[in-house]
């Protein structure tokens, strides 16, 4: 069943599970953009923060790198970051063509509000919920969004 020309397509409920899928989509893109707002970040600024507070200083190519976007795109990215203080650029202590994009005390502070919205945010949606509940939906959340990669992959390819 890994072939979408192959897929099940028997059961009614299909198109309404994906039409709530896409609801639930919007409806998080919405929540986390509103949520970065008043941290005065974008998404894209976000991950950015996200990436170094998780993974310590880098360069802009291993953040490229991560990302999936090219150097231009990082280094305006880190550009606005660092204008808003956020982020500041050091010399690599290994690679003097080098630098490292680092938290400032501002971002370092932004991350850890983010971390604990996160934590609470999370604890709202799933308590409540039985543990084998919240297992499920994970295991359905993975395997949906391992078929939507496959599919887009599939159709990137032609």
């Amino acid at each position: 069943m890994n072939d979408i020309h192959n897929a099940r397509t028997d059961c009614p409920a299909f198109p309404a599970v994906l039409e709530r899928v896409f609801a639930f989509a919007a409806s998080v893109q919405q929540y986390m953009e509103a949520g970065l707002a008043a941290y005065g970040l974008s998404r894209a600024r976000a991950t950015v923060v996200w990436l170094v507070h998780r993974g310590g200083p880098q360069t802009q190519r291993d953040l490229a790198r991560a990302i999936g976007v090219t150097a231009r795109n990082v280094t305006a990215l880190v550009d606005g970051l660092e204008e808003s203080g956020f982020v500041r650029r050091a010399a690599h202590p290994e690679d003097r063509r080098a630098l490292l994009v680092q938290l400032t005390e501002q971002g370092s502070a932004v991350t850890a509000g983010l971390a604990a919205e996160y934590e609470r945010h999370s604890a709202y949606l799933f308590a409540g919920l039985p543990d084998e509940q919240v297992r499920q939906f994970v295991t359905t959340m993975d395997t949906v969004m391992s078929r939507l990669a496959q599919v887009a992959t599939a159709t990137s390819d032609r």
